[in-house]
């Protein structure tokens, strides 16, 4: 059994008793976590949830989707509720928001360790974030940024938590929307949130590459990860908010693994299961229509190098006002159902 499964294997005995291409961003990443109705939804039990394979990982009880889960049974569509338990019922990561990310820190690592299990948090607030796009803000300058990460560090504390760190950072670098005049503070920023989330004894860090069909050589985010600090970093993650496919993804991973020393790496599946939107990668990634729930979350992927499938992106969080979408990173119902009703078979 890989590393990842072994190390989260061993954190749940130990914690418990019991138990988000080129300027137009190549992941649709979110700004950050956001606390209709629909003829012929599938029936029966929720079938991604009933079979996926067994993980560590927690499972927001509160989460939007939960949520919607009763409001909806409470209107009395019990058909759609059912289906959208397809999200409902599977681990997502946390997106803390705003200038102090400890109480969404808090509130997961908690809910997590009561479980014996992890929380997956993705550190989203880099200065300079998603070229002034949809999930354009961040830190105001380094200092703040540094503060940011240090209290997100702090908050985790002895809690066991993979941490994806800034979708999109270094990608924005290699496709030149990220001027030059910033990338030096980014790289020595990321190295120092590496080393600080890594400080934590329990944590996983990996540091964000985008995904295959944005940078499309691998070869060129090879320095860049290596200058942001990869080698202190547990590995890389690949398709934050993106829809390539699995094998795509692997494929991808496995070549830009061998140039950075061998690293791990984790890939996001959450709205993977019909695969890309064909056409214009540009218009691609933002609310695709037709897409659907990939593979659920596990850390038992029996590939070496994958360390885990997660559903980093939040299904049902819009990517931006794009075809009709709110704001990113806001609840979509409508949008969550669709990918729900088009989920992968388990």
């Amino acid at each position: 059994m890989h590393r990842l499964l072994r190390t989260f294997t061993a954190l749940a005995a130990l914690t418990a008793l019991g138990l988000t291409a080129g300027c137009s961003s190549g992941s649709g990443s979110e700004a950050g976590p956001a606390r209709t109705k629909g003829a012929g939804a599938a029936s029966g039990p929720s079938t991604a949830a009933a079979k996926a394979p067994p993980n560590t990982f927690w499972v927001d009880p509160d989460s939007p989707a939960a949520r919607q889960v009763k409001e909806w049974e409470a209107q009395g569509r019990a058909q759609d509720a059912e289906t959208l338990k397809r999200i409902s019922e599977q681990p997502l990561a946390v997106w803390p928001a705003g200038d102090d990310p400890a109480a969404d820190v808090r509130a997961a690592t908690a809910g997590a360790e009561k479980e014996g299990r992890t929380a997956v948090l993705v550190a989203y607030n880099i200065p300079h974030r998603d070229c002034g796009q949809h999930s354009a803000g961040g830190a105001n300058n380094a200092d703040y940024y540094r503060n940011w990460v240090d209290t997100f560090a702090d908050t985790i504390g002895s809690a066991p938590a993979v941490v994806i760190l800034e979708p999109d950072a270094i990608p924005h670098i290699v496709d030149g929307c990220t001027p030059a005049e910033y990338h030096a503070d980014r790289y020595q920023l990321l190295s120092e949130a590496i080393q600080r989330f890594k400080r934590q004894p329990k944590v996983k860090v990996y540091l964000d590459a985008g995904n295959p069909g944005w940078i499309t050589d691998a070869d060129k985010l090879s320095e860049p990860l290596r200058q942001a600090g990869i080698a202190r970093a547990d590995g890389f993650s690949l398709n934050v908010s993106n829809f390539q496919s699995d094998e795509v993804i692997k494929k991808y991973g496995r070549t830009l693994s061998a140039t950075v020393g061998g690293k791990h790496f984790v890939m996001d599946t959450s709205r993977n299961g019909k695969g890309p939107l064909a056409g214009d990668r540009q218009d691609a990634w933002c609310n695709p229509p037709g897409r659907g729930l990939g593979t659920p979350p596990t850390d038992r992927t029996g590939d070496p190098l994958v360390d885990a499938v997660l559903w980093i992106k939040r299904p049902g969080d819009s990517d931006g006002p794009c075809r009709g979408g709110p704001a990113a990173g806001q609840w979509w119902p409508d949008y969550a159902l669709g990918l729900a009703r088009n989920a992968k078979a388990a």
